[in-house]
């Protein structure tokens, strides 16, 4: 099959992040919201919510492997299926093991989600272009990304405030929107994406059976996995660059689940607070579409891992400023801030994994990041939802942010290894002079 031209990969990669991630911003502030209105302290919701995180943990090598054997479309059309799922068990979600079960599924669907769909552009581009950045797509990818959420989090706001169905809670449907609209998502996945063969022996396997090749790659991922372990362990920058994961998803915790809870506490309810978290998680990640592509901006100018490494500390300091705010005015606008520095560290931060992969490992790699992220998220989760309930929500939002600005130490590998590569281009051209 002839793969896409880079133009063409790069408007299915970004139209699929818009179906993708609209979803997602619809239920981005109800997420915890939710659990809370049907009777579940700080700490469970949280606690039930971190096993997604462990799922992914879980799940996040096998299913990698397999995107890597047996190739990214079929890990992204199950992904999309099961994301399908994750939404209607949200919705009918009432009691702590209801809601650890639709973890659960959310977990499932960010591991097989994690890493394919980027691995399958890349390889696209590199299958007419060898070896090219692209850290220019992947901003504009985030700044998509960015305007979906954005619009998801405000049409949110809007059906809260609505709130049309009086049988239903105001937080619902948003979460019936979300499982409808990504059932879209699915039909888009199959109809859109071109596999790329990134095997020497794929051309010869298309004639194989389904079974067949499931069957094939499933032996194959074992081995692809330990490929990806080897080369974690063997590349030290690749390794520290994984251990960003941990301190930047302690600093997420921050953002992404105490700024509502934080909201409902100032504002005295969690309708309050839903009403007013969807606007701001609209405009948080309008400006996360701008911090993303402010590093499309900066990237040439002071370099990948220099720009990954300024992100890290700002948004660190960011959620700092997010526990320190005394009034809901104050608590948004370093939201936004926060939230604009979030958007800013992804595409340097990806470019530099991809560095380090290649086309045999390169989902293996992004889901090496994705676990180590998605575990260290889940074990910060309820330990934070436990110093907010010992001391106080600002004090638990503090101490992460302080520790997430810890992740630039493990950025300066990253930065000699440029400093080497830019070198080793400059001194054959010097010579050639």
């Amino acid at each position: 099959m002839t793969p896409l031209t880079p133009a063409r990969a790069r408007q299915v990669f970004l139209l699929l992040t818009l179906t993708r991630w609209f979803p997602v911003g619809l239920v981005v502030t109800v997420t915890t919201l939710l659990p809370l209105e049907r009777g579940l302290t700080v700490t469970e919701t949280l606690t039930a919510l971190s096993v997604t995180g462990f799922t992914v943990f879980l799940l996040e090598l096998p299913t990698s492997g397999l995107a890597d054997s047996l190739g990214r479309k079929p890990l992204l059309v199950a992904a999309a299926t099961l994301q399908v799922g994750s939404g209607v068990l949200f919705l009918t979600a009432q009691s702590f093991w209801a809601f650890v079960l639709a973890a659960v599924a959310t977990g499932a669907f960010r591991a097989l989600d994690s890493g394919p769909l980027e691995a399958w552009f890349v390889d696209t581009v590199h299958t007419t272009t060898p070896g090219a950045d692209v850290d220019r797509p992947l901003a504009a990818q985030g700044t998509v990304m960015g305007v979906s959420m954005a619009a998801g989090a405000l049409v949110s706001g809007g059906l809260v405030w609505w709130h049309p169905f009086a049988a239903w809670s105001a937080l619902a449907l948003p979460y019936a929107a979300y499982a409808a609209l990504s059932a879209v998502h699915l039909v888009a996945v199959t109809l859109l994406v071109r596999e790329v063969p990134h095997h020497p022996s794929d051309d010869a396997g298309r004639g194989a059976g389904l079974t067949a090749r499931v069957v094939a790659s499933a032996r194959q991922a074992p081995g692809v996995v330990r490929d990806g372990l080897r080369l974690a362990r063997d590349n030290r920058v690749l390794r520290w660059l994984l251990c960003v994961e941990v301190f930047w998803s302690v600093g997420m915790v921050v953002f992404e689940t105490f700024q509502p809870i934080r909201l409902s506490e100032l504002l005295g309810g969690t309708a309050a607070g839903a009403a007013v978290a969807g606007p701001a998680a609209a405009a948080g990640w309008a400006v996360f579409a701008g911090g993303a592509a402010l590093t499309g901006l900066a990237t040439p100018r002071i370099g990948v891992a220099r720009t990954a490494i300024l992100a890290r500390v700002l948004n660190g300091l960011g959620a700092v400023w997010m526990g320190l705010a005394l009034g809901p005015v104050g608590l948004v606008a370093a939201y936004l801030v926060t939230y604009c520095l979030h958007g800013a560290c992804g595409p340097a931060y990806q470019t530099l994994l991809h560095r380090e992969a290649s086309a045999r490992n390169r989902a293996t790699v992004l889901s090496l990041a994705s676990m180590l992220a998605f575990a260290a998220f889940s074990v910060a989760s309820p330990v934070l939802g436990v110093l907010a309930d010992l001391l106080s929500t600002p004090a638990a939002m503090v101490i992460a942010g302080a520790f997430s600005t810890l992740g630039a130490v493990c950025l300066l590998p990253a930065l000699r290894q440029e400093r080497r590569r830019a070198a080793a281009v400059t001194t054959p051209t010097a010579a050639a002079a």
